[in-house]
């Protein structure tokens, strides 16, 4: 980063300063819509519409009633959903060989198919689909979600390599609050037409990312000093977001809204979606400013800010000796490896260090990869489980309509608030005390299975706890997985390898969600009917009540995250070693070379000025 040195002191010392003229304020503008802070604006406009697939459980019932499905139905729906939410393989593979705005082209064209072949077939505008025709639109429209995450947060990922927790978790923060964001915006759109929210998630996801196709893309990685106090900034806003909504969450609740209230709560978070662009101008404004004294200004001493050693993970002087006198065999070893390169399949079983750049076979057959992708199946496929069936869950025990709309915003904002603290709250305790990632994880999933046990058992209005506990380990287990995965594998395949460890999910969830919980609710309801002597009408469905409809389910479901947990301690005892070492010690001396090179060019540009 170049600032004024010493002698530069402020914008008017000197005569040096950036005066306001039209083609300054030109030059302002393009330096705030291509910088990096911009990107990451855009990133929490796409990230913030991303999260439809977590609405399902509000417009689920609409899809079993228009269609007449029963619970097994709709829990394979569901299944197809979580696949095509979390199998990015694809996107992954696109966005290896073509820059970022292709993949949001194709994410953006898919999420709009697939919802709007969902809301035609609801709304009966066309003719009755069959089932693998809906499996096929669900799949494909929240195969969309893997698109806008790995064109927009793997970029900012690569942008941002020291940060990387920190980013993970806010921008999968986003995603997480989506739902309760864009609950609030069809409401005072549509009212109480959750046909029309079908139709809402198709067209508005598609239009943000068209909106800013231009604006991801892959930047030089320079660090600023203050980089991450731009990211808390970030953080407390969109932290007052989220408070905004669980306030109107609790007097919606409490009082029935009108659609111009609605349409109120729904201005105020539009604003505070957008408030983040202020400190984005301010941080560009300084940058530009710093840029302008530099060069218009002989006497303005320019100054280079480079990480130091100490920056993110600080070493002992013992380790700092290792790391010097290893770099020489370091960099021989590479020499070698670039005059002839061997085939990746034959290295496939022959991986590098972790923290190094694993090819995407070394990673798919590492060990380590395969511990955190079972651990991963049991955490996540358990809380999809119970975020997928709320809506079924609250009308089993009894709870309202309108309660059960709570308890979608409950997880949408705790989904949020799991996110941005397992990214914050794990860079801070890596970087102090080196504790390592795996093990927050573990504790996530033992947390986790307390919200199951209240729904298994019924706990007078556990219900909303249990939401509340579900949401947060849902949304916590995530940026603590792809750092995980960004870690031990490096950031060169980091397209490929972020989508194969979220295509867990879908697996756990057909294990846990079909298998399981779809299975026995209609095993139950069946008994139900059968014990009250009613005959199910052909396409009809089925409708169970009372707490054995889930009950056995959720105790299965509590086993099996307590597997994961087991299982993701193994993985702890594995890397323990690597996350006391210092893992962001290659980013530090990336950085420190680019910022050598701006260095560099902008003496060379004030010489030409001079000149």
């Amino acid at each position: 980063m170049v600032v004024a040195g010493p002698g530069g002191g402020a914008a008017g010392a000197g005569g040096g300063g950036a005066s306001i003229t039209p083609a300054n304020m030109k030059s302002l503008a393009i330096q705030v819509i291509t910088g990096r802070w911009f990107m990451v604006f855009a990133s929490f406009l796409i990230m913030a519409a991303a999260g439809a697939t977590y609405m399902f459980s509000l417009y689920s019932g609409d899809i079993k009633y228009a269609l007449g499905y029963d619970q097994t139905t709709l829990n394979l729906l569901s299944f197809f959903k979580d696949l095509g939410a979390n199998v990015g393989i694809l996107s992954g593979l696109i966005n290896e060989i073509t820059p970022p705005w292709v993949v949001l082209v194709l994410g953006a064209v898919l999420n709009f198919f697939g919802y709007f072949m969902i809301w035609l077939a609801v709304t009966k505008k066309i003719a009755r689909p069959q089932v693998w025709h809906m499996c096929l639109y669900i799949c494909v429209g929240a195969n969309s979600q893997s698109f806008a995450n790995t064109g927009s947060l793997v970029t900012c990922v690569k942008n941002f390599p020291e940060s990387r927790g920190v980013v993970l978790g806010i921008l999968k923060g986003y995603v997480g609050l989506s739902g309760a964001i864009i609950t609030q915006l069809y409401r005072a759109f549509y009212g109480d037409d959750t046909k029309s929210l079908i139709l809402f998630i198709g067209w508005l996801p598609a239009a943000i990312s068209f909106a800013f196709l231009r604006t991801i893309r892959i930047l030089k990685v320079i660090r600023q000093p203050n980089e991450l106090k731009v990211f808390y900034n970030f953080l407390y806003i969109s932290l007052a977001l989220a408070g905004f909504l669980m306030m109107i969450i609790i007097v919606e609740r409490q009082t029935d809204f009108t659609r111009s209230e609605y349409g109120v709560s729904a201005a105020i978070v539009m604003f505070l979606l957008f408030f983040p662009l202020v400190i984005v101008v301010i941080e560009e404004f300084k940058l530009w400013k710093s840029k302008q004294m530099a060069l218009n200004n002989p006497s303005v001493e320019i100054i280079t800010e480079k990480p130091s050693q100490e920056v993110h993970s600080p070493s002992s002087n013992l380790e700092q000796t290792v790391s010097v006198a290893a770099a020489p065999e370091e960099v021989s070893s590479g020499s070698t490896s670039s005059s002839k390169e061997p085939s990746c399949w034959t290295t496939c079983f022959s991986p590098p260090d972790r923290g190094e750049d694993y090819t995407i076979l070394q990673a798919l057959f590492s060990l380590d990869m395969l511990i955190l992708f079972l651990a991963t199946i049991c955490g996540v496929g358990g809380t999809l489980t119970a975020i997928d069936n709320l809506g079924q869950i609250g009308g089993s025990l009894g709870y309202p309509k309108k309660s059960i709309s709570t308890f979608v915003s409950l997880v949408s904002i705790w989904n949020y608030l799991g996110r941005v603290a397992s990214g914050f709250v794990s860079e801070i305790f890596l970087a102090k005390y080196k504790f390592p990632r795996p093990l927050m994880l573990t504790i996530i999933l033992l947390l986790s299975c307390i919200g199951h046990l209240l729904i298994a058992f019924n706990v007078p209005g556990g219900l909303y706890v249990a939401s509340i506990i579900i949401g947060f380990c849902f949304g916590a287990q995530w940026p603590l997985v792809f750092a995980i995965i960004s870690e031990l594998f490096g950031l060169k395949y980091y397209s490929t390898l972020y989508n194969f460890g979220g295509a867990a999910s879908p697996l756990g969830s057909y294990l846990l969600n079909v298998r399981v919980a779809g299975h026995l609710y209609d095993k139950e309801a069946k008994r139900q009917m059968a014990a009250s002597g009613i005959t199910r009408k052909k396409g009809g469905d089925l409708t169970c009540i009372g707490v054995e409809c889930f009950k056995l389910s959720f105790i299965i479901i509590t086993a099996a995250t307590l597997f994961g947990a087991f299982i993701s301690l193994i993985l702890v005892l594995r890397t323990k070693k690597f996350y006391k070492s210092d893992i962001y010690k290659k980013f530090r001396e990336a950085a420190a070379k680019s910022a050598d090179e701006v260095e560099m060019d902008t003496k060379t540009e004030q010489y030409g000025n001079r000149k």
